[in-house]
């Protein structure tokens, strides 16, 4: 070897033949040789070199050439966990590059584009409050508070120069393209980190995590947590929007299929009215994050926030009720509606039993029964049958018989065999009394294919979900498709119909469905109905970590797996003990004093 650094070495060789040592004398330089990995990239199955140590940017470079990704990279799996960017390699990976299409990598794009709204919101407004509250209107709402001339925080409604200042100093901060640099200290340290900045969200979510290592971020001299990695830099997101909206803002994200251009926006007041509501219920119970409910369960409270979160339903479910028998006798049809798990079936009960209090008698008609026979079901381009699509409904004979019934005639209405795929006709006739109402449930329900012949003041319509308004912390909220999937997940494993990977598997298709058609509907609903329970995750972490740590590493659903119990460990588990026989909850955990005949 050449080189100034280069010296002598002299090494002893031990000879197994003759038994005796002898000297070798060589030149080298002092480093030793560089260890190298092999890493997998996944977007094209091709294995190459690279030093131990290497940064996923480093391996996409040298990759980037051959994946031919739509839109551009800003996240990676590795080893079917999602890492940022800046993530180091000291052992031989799996790598899988996404972009923001991909549900991680979508995440990974809404969760640094929150950082820079909350840095210039800073900026602009120090010692504000920015609250990122939930998804609406295909973006996410926010809550903010200025300070006033006193110093206090004012929940005074933003002006337009105001949100065109706060919008200004985040295109600044994108073009400076300001990396986001993220620090891992222990969790004590974290809690002194934000303790000192006065964020006791993030203080109560980290004394309550059971953690030893923590990590937080740092954009400029502006320091946040999260619980999921971020982009290298600010000048990854060019896709974003701000604007004014009620009396926050409105912060525009990139479409699911289409990242390089904004979601479309959808009005959705009445959806905003519902997440406005359970935010009215949280004050009453005072909650709002995970800390709280944490703290909350240790000094234990667990059972009272059952209870009152239970009452707070079924008050609303009176309410229903008693509005519906005010508009009999015209009224005589209540549609409901709602997302894969968002407790539609036992709304559906609890809202019957309360209407026999009311002195009517309900009458639950299925859509299910008029399914088309399973030849003649729609397909998906893979092939596989389109069960969500409309057309696997026969809605005009459907609608003929509802019109037949609301006249007082008898009919007689067919029964789906799901053995066979077959409609049968098995002499089952129905005829609505004068006290009568017709419920129908199902996620067509406030299709207007189903209706359109029935006038509209004879029909009631109740959308449903579960709107999730416990955030982790302040900038840091849940989604509400997580909370409806560990539900799933959760009844799908318990009723042995499929397991948790098979559940997680088929989730992007029940979401698009959902896009396709339910969502475009719910705003047509004359009511909304909200499912979820303040303290269910601490319920639902009891269920769903064995059933989530079933799922092997090696499975594409890990990644997923590992994300939901990720943020689940973030809360107390509860035991469900105290979760009563008719609460929507039990459809999903079992032990419901109700009968769900599929």
């Amino acid at each position: 070897m050449n080189g100034a650094n280069n010296q002598e070495k002299t090494l002893f060789f031990f000879c197994p033949i003759h038994f005796y040592c002898y000297l070798c004398t060589y030149k080298c330089n002092d480093k030793s040789p560089e260890t190298m990995l092999h890493i997998r990239c996944k977007n094209n199955n091709v294995t190459k070199s690279f030093p131990e140590g290497s940064s996923l940017l480093d391996v996409y470079q040298e990759f980037a050439s051959d994946i031919n990704l739509p839109y551009p990279v800003v996240s990676a799996k590795v080893n079917n966990t999602s890492q940022g960017l800046k993530f180091r390699l000291f052992q031989n990976r799996d790598v899988e590059f996404l972009d923001a299409s991909e549900g991680s990598g979508h995440r990974v794009y809404v969760r640094s584009l929150s950082f820079v709204l909350y840095k210039a919101t800073q900026d602009v407004f120090p010692g504000s409050k920015l609250f990122i509250e939930h998804s609406l209107c295909r973006g996410y709402y926010c809550n903010f508070k200025k300070r006033g001339p006193s110093g206090n925080l004012e929940n005074a409604a933003l002006t337009d120069d105001d949100v065109s200042q706060i919008r200004e100093r985040m295109q600044q901060i994108i073009d400076l393209d300001m990396p986001f640099r993220r620090t891992e200290s222990t969790t004590e340290e974290a809690i002194r980190v934000f303790s000192e900045r006065g964020f006791q969200d993030k203080v109560k979510l980290l004394e309550t995590s059971g953690q030893i290592y923590s990590d937080y971020y740092t954009l400029g001299d502006t320091v946040d947590y999260y619980y999921g990695p971020l982009v290298p830099s600010s000048g990854y997101l060019q896709v974003w929007g701000l604007e004014r909206y009620e009396e926050g803002l409105l912060l525009r994200v990139p479409d699911w299929n289409h990242p390089d251009r904004l979601a479309e926006k959808v009005e959705q007041p009445k959806t905003f009215e519902m997440f406005a509501e359970k935010t009215r219920w949280d004050i009453i119970m005072r909650l709002s994050n995970a800390g709280d409910v944490n703290k909350a369960i240790m000094r234990g409270y667990a059972s009272e926030l059952i209870q009152v979160s239970e009452a707070l339903q079924e008050k609303k479910i009176v309410q229903i009720a008693e509005e519906i028998a005010h508009r009999t006798p015209q009224l005589r049809l209540v549609l409901i509606t709602g997302p894969s798990s968002s407790g539609k079936t036992t709304f559906c009960k609890r809202l019957s039993v309360q209407l026999l209090a009311c002195g009517l008698r309900p009458m639950s008609f299925s859509t299910d029964d008029y399914f088309v026979n399973r030849v003649d079901t729609p397909k998906l381009p893979n092939g596989d049958y389109d069960f969500d699509n409309i057309e696997t409904v026969e809605y005009s004979l459907l609608e003929d018989h509802l019109l037949r019934l609301m006249k007082g005639e008898a009919v007689e209405v067919p029964e789906y065999n799901f053995v066979t795929g077959q409609r049968e006709w098995n002499g089952k006739r129905l005829r609505l009394q004068k006290d009568s109402v017709l419920i129908i449930e199902g996620i067509h329900a406030l299709n207007p294919l189903l209706t359109k012949k029935i006038p509209d003041d004879t029909k009631y319509k109740i959308y449903i979900s579960a709107l999730t308004s416990i955030s982790l912390d302040d900038h840091n909220w849940i989604p509400t498709r997580d909370n409806r999937l560990l539900r799933r997940i959760i009844r799908d494993y318990n009723k042995g119909a499929y397991t948790a990977r098979q559940t997680i598997s088929q989730w992007k298709n029940v979401c698009a469905a959902e896009d396709q058609w339910i969502f475009p509907f719910q705003e047509t609903a004359d009511v909304m109905f909200n499912s979820a329970l303040n303290i269910e995750f601490a319920v639902l972490r009891t269920h769903a970590e064995i059933i989530l740590s079933s799922i092997p590493k090696n499975c594409p659903e890990y990644s997923e797996a590992h994300r939901l119990l990720k943020f689940i460990h973030f809360f107390l588990p509860v035991s469900d003990q105290e979760i009563p026989p008719t609460s929507i909850m039990r459809e999903f955990v079992g032990g419901s004093s109700f009968k769900y005949e599929r």
